[in-house]
């Protein structure tokens, strides 16, 4: 059986993309949305509980990131979930968990049609 690597989120941009070229000439974009999930508090009132997704987006996606997306934007993201490591600057094996966009859609109306 083969295994299957699916993510699916709703959520808001925490800021803008930051868009790089590495390589010479290939973008990649990385932003954060968050997903919000409530719960009931003692007073039994719900409170927000807010869950950061860190999103990487590479060439044409990359692109299309940096000309559409701003912050709070509500966005609708499908892509993979990747794990990899890397040293920092202290030399400190760090690693990291994020979403690989392989496609988004913009949920927000666009400013003419508000």
């Amino acid at each position: 059986m083969r295994g299957l690597n699916k993510v699916t989120l709703i959520g808001n941009l925490g800021r803008d993309p930051e868009v790089h070229t590495i390589s010479g000439n290939l973008p990649v974009a990385r932003f954060a949305i968050a997903t919000n999930e409530s719960y009931r508090d003692d007073k039994a009132s719900f409170t927000p509980k807010p869950d950061w997704h860190s999103i990487v987006a590479w060439r044409g996606l990359a692109e299309l990131a940096q000309k559409y997306l701003r912050k709070g934007t509500h966005l609708y993201v499908e892509g993979k979930l990747k794990n990899r490591s890397y040293e920092d600057k202290d030399g400190i094996k760090r690693y990291v968990t994020e979403i690989v966009a392989e496609s988004f859609l913009l949920l927000d109306k666009p400013e003419n049609e508000k």
